[in-house]
Formats: C-alpha cells, sequence, structure tokens
C-alpha cells in the first residue's frame, strides 16, 4: 500500500490569510522556507509538534487538524 498524498490547499489558504507568505509562516514555526515546502509538497511529513505549533499560530483547533493536515487527494483530483 502506498502513502497517503495530502492536499494541503486547504491549510495553504489559511497560510497566505494569516501570515501572507509562506516565508514569513515557516519563520514562525521555527523551520526553514524549503523545509515547510517540502512538508507542503508531500516530500516530508509535518511532525506532531509542528502540527500543534501550527495551529496555534493559524488560529485554529484541535477539530481542525484533520480538515488542514490529513485531507488526502483522491483520485479524482
Amino acid at each position: 500500500m502506498s502513502e497517503p498524498i495530502f492536499d494541503y490547499s486547504k491549510l495553504r489558504g489559511r497560510i497566505k490569510e494569516k501570515f501572507n507568505t509562506q516565508d514569513n509562516f515557516a519563520s514562525a514555526l521555527g523551520i526553514g522556507r524549503v523545509s515547510l515546502s517540502q512538508r507542503l509538497n508531500n516530500q516530508i511529513e509535518f511532525d506532531d509538534r509542528e502540527i500543534f505549533k501550527a495551529i496555534r499560530l493559524l488560529e485554529l483547533t484541535d477539530d481542525d487538524i484533520p480538515e488542514y493536515f490529513f485531507c488526502t487527494l483522491s483520485s479524482e483530483t
């Protein structure tokens, strides 16, 4: 079974809304711009601490985690 591919489009939108750029968000999250890009492009996984810090920075709740971090791309998209 292959690894899931996550759809981070909603997360990208929230980052733009709250931080204007991915660079600004990466800095606030404490990771590099390239590291964030790798995560958003399914090359590296977000770890638990990054997810919990991200939801605080993006003013989301724990209930929002699945739709922002674990929404998988369907074969139809």
